[in-house]
């Protein structure tokens, strides 16, 4: 159960991981960093929890397309990100509260509707979603660092590339 659900969480960090190397490419502070960290860990905790006590309810009463979702939020988040690039504020990508709500949001969805199917794991939530937050938070921060890492060697090029990946990934989640 514990292999399981340790692969589940990694998994699902994946996603976390990928929008996390495009943001990282932004020169963000490491408070910003710690703070988006500790926010999809605490998102990846409670939306499985959600998930799994809501969800199957939530879905078929509102139609929800959790996949369509993702996607305009991360395109948005790509636009956003694209606009402070072509502004060339010393390539300085504004990551307010909302931002990092929308990115721990968009990002845990996926832990949301792996709520829903939870019990047949387990029957520990808590558990699970301990293991997903800190899942995420390792993944978010390394994603964060190696962008930033990276932005320092590549310089414009890691935003373009960071930018790139969001719009990828956010077609691929609408178009899914």
């Amino acid at each position: 159960m514990l292999i399981s659900l340790l692969l589940i969480g990694i998994s699902l960090s994946m996603d976390t991981f990928s929008i996390s190397l495009g943001i990282g490419t932004y020169n963000i502070s490491k408070k910003k960093i710690i703070f988006l960290c500790l926010l999809v860990g605490i998102m990846h905790f409670f939306m499985p929890l959600i998930g799994s006590f809501f969800g199957s309810k939530i879905i078929l009463f509102l139609n929800i397309n959790v996949n369509f979702l993702l996607g305009i939020i991360l395109l948005f988040i790509g636009v956003e990100m694209t606009i402070d690039l072509i502004k060339d504020d010393d390539n300085f990508f504004e990551l307010n509260l909302f931002n990092m709500f929308l990115v721990s949001l968009s990002v845990s969805l996926d832990s949301f509707s792996t709520g829903l199917g939870l019990e047949a794991i387990t029957t520990n939530n808590y558990l699970s979603g301990l293991i997903f937050s800190i899942c995420a938070s390792i993944f978010t921060f390394l994603g964060l660092i190696i962008g930033k890492y990276s932005s320092k060697k590549l310089g414009s090029y890691a935003n373009i590339i960071g930018i790139f990946l969001l719009v990828i990934l956010g077609l691929f989640h609408i178009f899914k």
